[in-house]
C-alpha cells in the first residue's frame, strides 16, 4: 500500500479549499461575536467518561477510543464538541447567568455520517445556557440563519421536531416504555409494518398516536392536525405549543415539521431542528434543546444550541477568486526590504521569487511587481 494513501472518508484539504474554510471560520465566529458569544477551545480527547456525559449510544459508536500510556485509562477523540462545552460551562465557569459560548475546531468520526462525508468534519457552533425559555430556541434558530446567509445560502429549509411528544406517549403506558429504544429506531425509519407488530399490545390510544406520528410531516399546518389526532397529554400540547412559536419566528425560512424525525432523541430534551441546503443531501446543521447534560458535571443548566460543519458548507460556495498580490525580487538590499515590510503593513501580499524560480500559486493573482527604477523601488502594474 502506498505510504501516501489517507484512510477511507479521509482527505488533506488543498490550498483554495482550505482559504474558503478558513474565512468561512472566521467570519463565522466574527458573527457570534456580535450576538454575544465567548470563544472556547476543548481539547482534542479527553477521559471517555467525560467526554461521553449524556451524549447517547450514537455518540459512543462515533468515538474513536484509545488507552492513556500515562494513566492507563480509556480515553476518546472528540466526535463532537457540545457536551464539551457543556462542561466547561458547569464546571469551569460556573455562572449562574445566561452565558453564550461558541467553538470551531476539527473532530473525528469512527464512520461518516453519509454519502461522501468526511470523517473528520470542523465543526463550529454556539451554545446558550441559563435560561429555559423558548427566546433561547429562537435566537439560535435566527443564528444558524444568520450563519448561512453568511455563506450566500438564502435558500434553507429547517425541519422542526421535539422529543415531548414521543416522551409524553411513552409516560403514559409502562408497555411502550419498555419498548423505548426500538420504537425510536422504527419511528426514524417510518417503519409502519414494523411499527404495527411492535405496538400490538400497546393501549389503544397510545397505539394509534405512534402510528400517526411518521404521517405527521408537512408546514405548519401539521401542528393543527396533530392537536387533533393525538391524546390530549399535557406534555404533547405543551410540544406543539413550542414548535408553533417556533415556526413563527422563522421569518422567509422554509420550516417543517415532522414529529417523527427523532435523531439525537436520548440526547435532547426539548426542541431539535435540522437545516437542509440545496446541494447537500445531509443536513448542514443540527441543534435543539438538551437541558439534562449539565447534571452529570454537578449543575443542571438549560441549554440549548447547534452545529454545523465548515467543510460541507464551503463544498457550496463557489471557489475562491485569487488574491491580488505583488511580485517582488530577493535581494539583500536594505531598501528593497524596508519596502516591502511597508507594503505587508499595509495589508498587501508581497511574494518574494527566490533565486533561480519562478512562483507557483493557485491563490495569488501576481499583478503588479516592486522594481528599481534607478534611484528607489516603486510599485508597478505587471506581473
Amino acid at each position: 500500500m502506498p505510504n501516501w494513501l489517507l484512510p477511507e472518508n479521509i482527505a488533506d484539504v488543498l490550498p483554495s479549499e482550505a482559504r474558503k474554510i478558513e474565512e468561512l471560520r472566521r467570519v463565522l465566529l466574527d458573527r457570534f461575536r456580535l450576538y454575544g458569544y465567548e470563544l472556547v477551545m476543548p481539547p482534542l480527547l479527553e477521559y471517555i467518561e467525560s467526554l461521553l456525559t449524556g451524549a447517547g449510544q450514537d455518540m459512543d459508536l462515533r468515538t474513536f477510543k484509545l488507552v492513556d500510556q500515562i494513566s492507563g485509562r480509556t480515553m476518546g477523540v472528540r466526535a463532537d464538541m457540545t457536551t464539551q462545552v457543556a462542561r466547561i460551562d458547569a464546571h469551569l465557569l460556573n455562572r449562574t447567568s445566561v452565558t453564550r459560548l461558541c467553538y470551531a475546531g476539527s473532530v473525528l468520526h469512527t464512520k461518516p455520517s453519509g454519502l461522501h462525508a468526511t470523517r473528520e468534519p470542523i465543526q463550529i457552533g454556539g451554545e446558550i445556557y441559563g435560561h429555559a425559555g423558548l427566546e433561547a430556541d429562537a435566537e439560535i434558530q435566527e443564528l444558524v440563519l444568520a450563519c448561512l446567509a453568511l455563506a450566500g445560502i438564502s435558500e434553507v429549509r429547517l425541519d422542526l421536531c421535539h422529543v415531548g411528544v414521543l416522551r409524553a406517549l411513552l409516560a403514559s403506558d409502562p408497555l411502550a416504555k419498555k419498548h423505548e429504544d426500538s420504537l425510536f429506531a422504527l419511528l426514524e425509519a417510518k417503519d409502519l409494518p414494523s411499527l404495527k407488530q411492535i405496538t400490538r399490545d400497546f393501549s389503544p390510544v397510545v397505539r394509534q398516536a405512534l402510528l400517526d406520528l411518521p404521517g405527521l410531516y408537512g408546514d405548519i399546518s401539521v401542528i393543527g392536525k396533530a392537536r387533533q389526532v393525538l391524546p390530549g397529554l399535557e406534555g404533547i400540547a405543551t410540544a406543539l405549543d413550542e414548535l408553533e412559536y417556533l415556526v413563527r419566528l422563522a421569518g422567509t425560512a422554509q420550516v417543517t415539521i415532522d414529529l417523527a424525525d427523532l435523531r439525537g432523541y436520548h440526547y435532547h430534551s426539548g426542541v431539535m431542528f435540522n437545516a437542509f441546503v440545496p446541494g447537500l443531501p445531509n443536513a448542514v446543521a443540527r441543534g435543539g434543546r438538551y437541558d439534562h447534560v449539565g447534571e452529570a458535571f454537578g449543575r443542571a443548566r438549560p441549554a440549548t444550541g447547534f452545529s454545523l460543519d465548515l467543510r460541507e458548507l464551503a463544498r457550496l460556495m463557489p471557489l475562491a477568486e485569487r488574491k491580488d498580490a505583488i511580485r517582488a525580487p530577493w535581494s539583500r538590499d536594505q531598501a528593497l526590504r524596508e519596502k516591502i515590510t511597508e507594503l505587508r503593513q499595509a495589508g498587501e501580499i508581497v511574494i518574494q521569487s527566490l533565486p533561480g524560480h519562478e512562483n507557483e500559486q493557485d491563490e495569488f493573482d501576481c499583478n503588479r511587481v516592486v522594481v528599481f527604477d534607478g534611484s528607489k523601488w516603486i510599485l508597478q502594474n505587471g506581473g
